[in-house]
């Protein structure tokens, strides 16, 4: 396996993940937050990401030929901090927020969720290959 792999991987994972949290984030912040409040808006969308999550990783690890947990780790901390970095600045560019007032948004129940959701993310790659 060569070192390309896991970040190919893990770019692929991360831009067919980001793109549809992307929508349901603009689903939940306009729709659902409304009616139901920020924490179980979050509630409702993470474990319906990390579904997806699941699908796309066990589409995209054989694809790329991720068999080891080593190179299935590195593909989803890799798609993570890239996600964690695409939302940082999507924060300070789209949304005019400084990158202390994103951080600080992680700290709130809504955005420590939504860490946890990351973390899921993070791990499913793991999970698939370990599961075979």
């Amino acid at each position: 396996m060569t070192a390309s792999r896991p970040l190919l991987a893990a770019l692929t994972y991360l831009a067919a993940i980001f793109t549809l949290a992307f929508v349901f984030g603009v689903f939940r912040v306009s729709w659902l937050v409304p009616r139901v409040g920020a924490v179980m808006a979050v509630l409702i969308e993470v474990p319906l990401i990390l579904a997806v999550s699941w699908s796309a990783a066990r589409a995209i690890t054989p694809r790329f030929g991720i068999e080891t947990t080593r190179a299935a780790m590195a593909m989803g901390g890799l798609a993570c901090a890239l996600l964690l970095a695409l939302e940082c600045a999507l924060a300070v560019l789209a949304f005019g927020q400084s990158a202390a007032e994103w951080t600080t948004g992680l700290v709130t129940l809504p955005g420590l969720i939504g860490l946890l959701g990351q973390l899921g993310f993070a791990l499913i790659p793991w999970a698939v290959v370990r599961r075979g």
